[in-house]
């Protein structure tokens, strides 16, 4: 028998990587799928978690990771088997959502010793890797990431916040347009949206339009809050009239080196799920994170602003929230979104315009001669 007849994706070419009992290797990992977190494993081997998004963590050993897409983590694997062999090293997707087709495949690799001459049967698989819709397992180890703290690496999570945002995350429904069919629920276009906005693409960028003053191109009032309220992760409870967004490039404007606080906030609008969501120009510390909804007279309560994680996409858990924090000392105009492609096609993102400061290096650079327009 052969790899490719345990796991019919695998092919005699499957990548192996060598390695040398006692030897110590430094993996980094990035999820660069577009539709699903993943878990993450080695076949009898434990992984240290030493960093994320290019932070340093305070290592924590696991038997597994969850990554969400884009995101990155590194992670030392110790070649410590004394009976070495072979064995695989597996992903397999995270998903929460229940109505939604999933790849729940594995994708595999080999982790192979070298100094395990010949190499003896089938590789091991590895037994701790979690299922599919196992939320705990991916609870556990989000839980778990820690700013690194170190004097040569210290926390600097603000503690004075100047703009709060409370931001709802939902997947939604338009209108479909006269003498079309859509497939999208009880007919309509399928859409996505931060605080009840879809945003609509311009037909001139944002970054230049801002740059050289043309009107018209964006609204510079993205709400702080939703228009309404309700019980966001009541997923017994999603009447028909919550399904609807309406479109619009709106944006957040925001001054330089001010203090922003998002929280965002899973709805159960058209069906609960996990996101995570990505800001350009920024890594951000991961405050708060929990389920249900966002109580700003208890929650803050509970933040960590000792040594959260410093990273640069947050996985916002299946109908519940994840605060962030970040100074914006990034003078431009930065993306926010889902990193779920489809959540983005259809509308879940939005656009920092960070105001320039009074220093020289404080203000957005000019864009160069040669720069093509979009």
């Amino acid at each position: 028998m052969q790899p490719g007849d345990l796991f019919p994706c695998s092919k005699a070419s499957t990548y192996k990587i060598p390695v040398q009992h006692g030897k110590t290797y430094l993996l980094r990992i990035i999820n660069a799928g577009l539709s699903n977190d993943l878990f993450f494993a080695i076949a009898g081997h434990n992984l240290t978690v030493v960093g994320t998004d290019g932070h340093y963590t305070k290592p924590f050993t696991v038997k597994h990771i969850m990554i969400a897409p884009g995101q990155t983590m590194d992670a030392l694997l110790e070649a410590n088997r004394a009976d070495g062999g072979r064995y695989y090293m597996a992903a397999r997707t995270f998903a929460t959502h229940p109505d939604i087709e999933v790849n729940n495949s594995t994708a595999t690799a080999i982790v192979e010793y070298m100094d395990d001459t010949p190499a003896r049967g089938l590789p091991e698989f590895p037994a701790n890797l979690p299922g599919v819709k196992d939320i705990d397992s991916a609870t556990a180890y989000t839980a778990q990431l820690r700013s690194l703290g170190s004097k040569d690496h210290p926390v600097d999570v603000p503690r004075q916040v100047d703009e709060r945002m409370l931001v709802t995350i939902a997947v939604n429904v338009l209108p479909c347009a006269p003498h079309e069919t859509c497939g999208g629920p009880d007919g309509n276009r399928q859409a996505a949206s931060l605080n009840n906005v879809s945003f609509a693409n311009p037909s001139v960028d944002i970054l230049g339009a801002y740059y050289r003053s043309v009107r018209g191109v964006f609204d510079a009032d993205f709400p702080n809050k939703p228009p309404f309220f309700f019980n966001f992760t009541d997923v017994d409870n999603d009447p028909v009239e919550r399904w609807a967004t309406k479109r619009g490039t709106k944006v957040k404007v925001v001054e330089y080196s001010a203090v922003v606080e998002v929280v965002f906030q899973g709805t159960s609008i058209l069906g609960a799920e996990n996101h995570p969501m990505h800001l350009h120009g920024f890594t951000f510390y991961v405050v708060g994170r929990g389920f249900g909804n966002f109580d700003e007279q208890k929650d803050p309560a509970t933040y960590n602003l000792v040594d959260p994680p410093h990273q640069n996409t947050v996985s916002v858990p299946k109908a519940g929230w994840a605060a962030i924090r970040f100074r914006a000392a990034n003078p431009g105009v930065w993306f926010m979104h889902c990193h779920f492609d489809r959540h983005v096609v259809w509308g879940m993102s939005t656009v920092f315009i960070v105001k320039d400061g009074k220093a020289t290096g404080a203000k957005m650079m000019p864009p160069p001669p040669n720069m093509p327009t979009c």
